[in-house]
């Protein structure tokens, strides 16, 4: 958990997110936190009055295991040696009680019936976002109902880089034509700037031509 040592700055952003002058992704980006963590301490903040202990775990509490679940699953080892998947299963046969297995493994590991795996303790690479660096060198093609007009589909471009929306339709159908239209629009209204390079979409009957003859 990212710590912000100075608080007054982050009054600052409040106010700023508050007024609508800063957006919620760039006040989190100059704080070094993420948009989330940023709402959180935000709505916190705004109830209280007061900035919440930043570092502090603001997840579910963890849930200790039962001590009867311990002895359940200590029997059940010694009797049949089995990993906490296999476990899980004959507990809730014999038992007729749902232990996770991951709370069975942790549980074998408190009493030296496992071990941890190597490869399961290495560190994951971060997760990055795709997203391209320049604008109109690739957009997104979307269909999705109106939450507007009930009943219309709407049809939306949005450029993959900025995130804008380049040109968006409502129609009663959708279909291949009318995304052609979208498209076409997104196209003319950005090509004197930059020519779009690649659409990224769905295999959806809109956008793609499936035929089911393999003759075809």
């Amino acid at each position: 958990m990212v710590k912000i040592k100075n608080k007054r700055k982050l009054k600052v952003y409040f106010n700023d997110y508050d007024s609508g002058s800063i957006s919620q992704e760039l006040a989190a980006k100059y704080l070094g936190i993420t948009p989330r963590r940023f709402r959180q301490i935000h709505k916190i903040y705004r109830s209280t009055g007061h900035i919440p202990a930043i570092g502090v775990n603001l997840g579910r509490p963890k849930k200790e295991v039962p001590e009867e679940w311990k002895e359940i699953i200590k029997q059940e080892y010694d009797m049949f040696r089995q990993n906490a998947l296999y476990q899980e299963k004959t507990i809730y046969a014999r038992c007729k009680i749902r232990i996770p297995h991951n709370t069975i493994h942790k549980v074998m590991l408190e009493f030296g019936f496992a071990k941890e795996q190597e490869s399961k303790q290495k560190r994951r690479k971060p997760w990055i976002r795709y997203e391209r660096k320049h604008s109109l060198s690739a957009v997104h093609i979307d269909w999705h109902e109106s939450k507007i007009i009930k009943g219309k589909q709407l049809c939306t471009i949005l450029d993959d880089a900025s995130r804008k929306v380049l040109a968006a339709g409502e129609f009663d159908n959708a279909t291949e034509e009318n995304s052609l239209k979208v498209m076409t629009e997104a196209i003319e209204k950005n090509v004197h700037l930059y020519p779009i390079r690649s659409i990224i979409s769905d295999h959806g009957v809109q956008f793609y031509a499936n035929k089911r003859d393999k003759k075809w």
